[in-house]
């Protein structure tokens, strides 16, 4: 794979750790870990880096044939932006399959294939914002559609490596607009489900990972609104996502008290931890209350004093049709010293991939 040094440097770093660039890999996205494992797509095509102490090792494993039409959309940046082109999320199974999703499908990689087959059908949105996967294997996806007459929302689960899937719960009419995110916490060994977008829809939900009880924890106002969820030790960390407030990054301790950390300057979709460090993005988008034109990394390493680290300003594209500027950090269990994030729709950085070691 293509690389080159990073060019972003931590703008605030903290007295005590910071953020060295170690390469940028042009046109990906980082997907996800799986360990020291980095997994990242060049539109259709998935590559895994390994990570270790001083070098990353780089090799193409898989590819889905998508469309004729999305081959050569995808084939150029603007167009890759305005029609969503590549893989979305991924969760890679300890058997070795990989699950991803792209444009209106789930599709699946058997350890010993080179391909990405579709095994779900999306009917309804073009794409969930995200998987996850418990220790035993099974793997939850929410619908993620506009829905404007509410109609109920499904979470689907596979428990045969992706290989097929069945609707594991259902929020009924008129309780929500669509699920956003669903997390798997090794701590309490339980699945945090957050759904949006008003009112009462925005709620943060635990369920057991048999989704056999569901509780709603956090609910009713912006503040609850979350797509974003880091579990860790001491708690939850979450991000709030609302263009109708001011936003923030909360603590939901494991004793349920809850404390406000650090305001950030827009809304918020993604998070990761790197040990014990803990990140958030936000991301440019339509709004009166939040104007700032620079998508943001924030980032703590004792969860109280957080820093902006980095950032980028929005390009001059339209948000309507080449997306939100957006920072995407990648989902799963990263237990190296790397931190990932790809950038989309920011001047100088537009479809890359920065890696960065924490010192």
């Amino acid at each position: 794979m293509s690389a080159q040094l990073g060019t972003v440097l931590p703008s605030e770093p903290s007295a005590d750790w910071g953020l060295v660039p170690v390469t940028t890999l042009p046109r990906t996205r980082a997907l996800a870990w799986a360990n020291n494992i980095l997994y990242v797509s060049e539109g259709y095509t998935v590559k895994q880096g390994s990570c270790h102490s001083e070098t990353i090792e780089w090799q193409t494993i898989a590819r889905f044939d998508p469309p004729v039409w999305r081959r050569l959309t995808s084939r150029s940046r603007l167009p890759h932006r305005l029609v969503r082109d590549g893989f979305h999320a991924l969760v890679a199974l300890a058997s070795g399959h990989l699950i991803g999703t792209v444009p209106g499908a789930i599709v699946n990689r058997s350890p010993d294939s080179t391909e990405f087959l579709p095994t779900h059908a999306i009917t309804r949105g073009t794409r969930p914002l995200h998987l996850t996967a418990t220790p035993n294997g099974t793997i939850f996806w929410g619908e993620y559609f506009d829905n404007p007459h509410r109609n109920e929302v499904h979470i689907y689960a596979s428990a045969d490596n992706g290989g097929s899937w069945h609707i594991a719960h259902t929020f009924p009419k008129g309780t929500i607009r669509h699920v956003h995110n669903i997390v798997y916490d090794q701590w309490e060994n339980c699945l945090w489900i957050l759904t949006g977008d008003y009112g009462s829809e925005c709620q943060i939900l635990r369920a057991s990972c048999d989704l056999a009880h569901v509780e709603v924890v956090r609910a009713g106002n912006q503040q609850a609104r979350a797509v974003a969820l880091v579990p860790a030790a001491d708690g939850l960390y979450f991000s709030s996502d609302t263009p109708l407030e001011a936003n923030h990054i909360y603590r939901l301790g494991r004793d349920g008290a809850l404390s406000k950390l650090s305001m950030l300057t827009s809304s918020s979709i993604y998070g990761c931890r790197v040990g014990e460090h803990v990140f958030f993005s936000t991301m440019v988008e339509p709004s009166r209350v939040n104007s700032d034109q620079h998508v943001r990394i924030y980032g703590t390493g004792d969860g109280t004093a957080w820093k902006s680290l980095l950032a980028w300003q929005k390009d001059r594209w339209s948000m309507r049709f080449f997306q939100y500027g957006n920072a995407i950090l990648p989902d799963g269990l990263n237990s190296t010293a790397y931190f990932a994030v790809s950038s989309i729709a920011v001047q100088g950085a537009d479809l890359a991939t920065m890696i960065f070691r924490i010192t």
